[in-house]
């Protein structure tokens, strides 16, 4: 009988009602591991997933999906792994599709709660291909479009609805985005990016049941906007928030709502870590990098796969750096060779046994090695040909140092030198201007001339002035505090004299030292207030923590965040986006397009028409 059955009669309101009760209770059958699960995103879309995949029971399976749920499958699950669990086609609910009727598969259907799915779904619903139809949303549903399903489903073919909170793409076990590379405009929220934000923080909260404390940073309209909204809807759907309680007095989680404008510098630098600088080089969406319009790449690597939960390898050192990768990857081919040599000596039966039991694993071995040494190559051969090993050096010395004449003598050598590619002499002109913009003798525009005089978008800084120039900024981004401050002197002084490891990773994001204030139980009032104060009067710090960076997340912060984690903290790091400094920079350009600018009047024969 259709799970729809009898909702479009008469008593379609009171059916509705159960039905709509039955889907907000979706329960998580990992519950009872909340220590173990519940801070790994991954792993809570692979249950999500499994749920669906067992529920529509056994026999071929068809999976509907739209733009957004495909990402999501696709960053948790290989199609190998769909194809085990009997799902043998994907089709999108989006774009054009065959008309032909195969009533001898099931359909999971999965998708985003949005009016154009709603209606595509009932479409399909009212003409159904599939002998029945397992319908699973990725986030709240309202009642009246369950209803309108229902009526739609006169064939009975519905057997299952339900809600799943799997709203995100979930990059890493402890990074999620929401693929919105431009959030803003006039410095203010893109309508639909806002609801987007909402949606998704909400799908991570109730995934990983998490009721928190929403704090967001004071002065920043936008991040409080975002809080408000959140608490809405946690408020109006307060039976699905309606967890159990904290366990012997501990705090309530942490929601931490951000500005990327408090901290630009970050998504600017060059980074060292693999998987960051992959991202940075390459670029990476989805967890594909695609180098089809790189040079020498074989027709079989022009997209790779980069998931470190379908990749050991990647898995084990996406955090390692450059050189650490270097030495990892000759180590990998070592034992490659040797088991290659191995495979050679086919002597015996048993011989003949044992390469058909390992061939699998020595072709899956194979085809790590090429990948990432073909990865390393692009690295190597980019970093080169930029000179970014002396770029990057200037850059971590004007992030953490205060040495304004030396450093403005290395930039303009650097700049003018042709071998230095014009997109990094932006950014070391760029990371200048934010940290020298009140500087007596500050030089930027001298810097943004020899940028023209080389045919560079000099554009770019006025505006990074306009979205995060120190009218807007909280927090000490370049450490410049009051010797009164005794506290953050203390931190700084000791952070000198431990050093660094090496002179390209001097720098350490803004929101390491935000959390770690966090969880030492310092005060968070007034700079980040809570909306939600009822549940504030805790004296201990949070365990969990959900931190949200309008304006987009880096891979350097969930590097942070990893460290964190690995010394017994739990924090999950999300952002509109995941940047590298090209997509930071086009950001930046967007969300000020059209704004007037009021912070960069000794740049003006610099900036764009529009913000005159």
């Amino acid at each position: 009988m259709s799970t729809f059955a009898g909702v479009g009669g008469e008593h379609s309101s009171h059916r509705c009602q159960q039905l709509f009760t039955q889907i907000k209770y979706f329960p998580l059958y990992w519950q009872n591991k909340k220590l173990v699960l519940i801070m790994n995103l991954i792993s809570g879309i692979k249950l999500y997933i499994e749920k669906m995949c067992t529920e529509s029971g056994p026999g071929m399976k068809i999976i509907l999906l739209d733009k957004e749920t495909t990402s999501i499958i696709s960053m948790a699950f290989s199609q190998s792994d769909m194809l085990q669990r009997e799902v043998y086609l994907f089709e999108r609910l989006d774009s054009g599709r065959s008309n032909e009727r195969l009533k001898y598969l099931k359909c999971i259907v999965f998708i985003r709660p949005t009016k154009q799915n709603i209606q595509l779904l009932a479409n399909e619903l009212r003409n159904p291909k599939y002998s029945a139809y397992f319908i699973y949303f990725s986030n709240i549903i309202p009642r009246t479009d369950i209803k309108y399903l229902a009526e739609c489903d006169e064939s009975e073919s519905v057997r299952e609805v339900k809600e799943l909170y799997a709203d995100y793409l979930c990059v890493n076990p402890n990074l999620f985005s929401l693929n919105l590379p431009n959030c803003m405009a006039n410095l203010n929220w893109l309508p639909d990016s806002l609801t987007r934000s909402v949606q998704g923080i909400t799908a991570v909260l109730l995934s990983l049941k998490l009721n928190p404390v929403i704090r967001y940073r004071a002065g920043s309209q936008v991040a409080q906007l975002l809080a408000k909204l959140i608490y809405d809807q946690t408020t109006k759907e307060s039976s699905l928030f309606d967890f159990r309680g904290n366990v012997d007095g501990a705090a309530p989680p942490l929601l931490l709502l951000l500005d990327r404008r408090d901290d630009p510098v970050t998504p600017l630098l060059h980074q060292w870590s693999y998987q960051a600088m992959v991202h940075e080089l390459l670029n990476i969406r989805n967890n594909r990098v695609d180098l089809s319009e790189r040079p020498n790449v074989p027709k079989e690597f022009k997209e790779l796969v980069l998931s470190g939960d379908q990749d050991e390898f990647y898995g084990t050192n996406m955090y390692a750096n450059y050189g650490e990768i270097g030495s990892t990857i000759k180590q990998l081919m070592e034992e490659f060779q040797r088991k290659a040599n191995d495979h050679k000596k086919v002597e015996s039966i048993n011989d003949m046994k044992n390469f058909i039991e390992s061939y699998p694993q020595f072709k899956k071995m194979s085809g790590t090695v090429q990948k990432h040494l073909c990865i390393m190559g692009e690295l190597s051969s980019i970093s080169n040909k930029r000179n970014l090993f002396e770029v990057s050096e200037l850059e971590q010395e004007i992030a953490c140092k205060a040495e304004h004449s030396a450093q403005l003598q290395r930039i303009k050598k650097l700049i003018a030198d042709e071998r230095v590619d014009i997109d990094d002499a932006v950014k070391l002109v760029a990371l200048y201007a934010l940290r020298y913009e009140r500087h007596a003798n500050c030089d930027t525009s001298g810097l943004l001339q020899i940028i023209k005089t080389r045919g560079g978008n000099t554009q770019i800084v006025p505006a990074l002035i306009e979205y995060a120039g120190t009218h807007v900024r909280q927090g000490d981004l370049f450490n410049m505090v009051r010797i009164t401050d005794a506290v953050k002197l203390t931190r700084i002084l000791i952070k000198g004299l431990k050093g660094v490891e090496n002179v390209f990773t001097q720098h350490t994001p803004l929101l390491k030292e935000t959390l770690e204030d966090v969880f030492k139980g310092r005060e968070l009032d007034p700079m980040y207030p809570a909306i939600n104060s009822e549940l504030v009067p805790f004296r201990r710090p949070p365990q969990e923590v959900v931190v949200f960076i309008i304006g987009g997340a880096t891979y350097e912060e969930a590097f942070a965040v990893h460290q964190l984690n690995n010394a017994g903290y739990r924090v999950i790091l999300g952002g509109t986006t995941i940047h590298n400094s090209q997509s930071f920079i086009n950001e930046v350009l967007t969300a000020t397009s059209g704004t007037q600018f009021k912070h960069t009047k000794s740049m003006l024969k610099y900036c764009s028409p529009d913000n005159l």
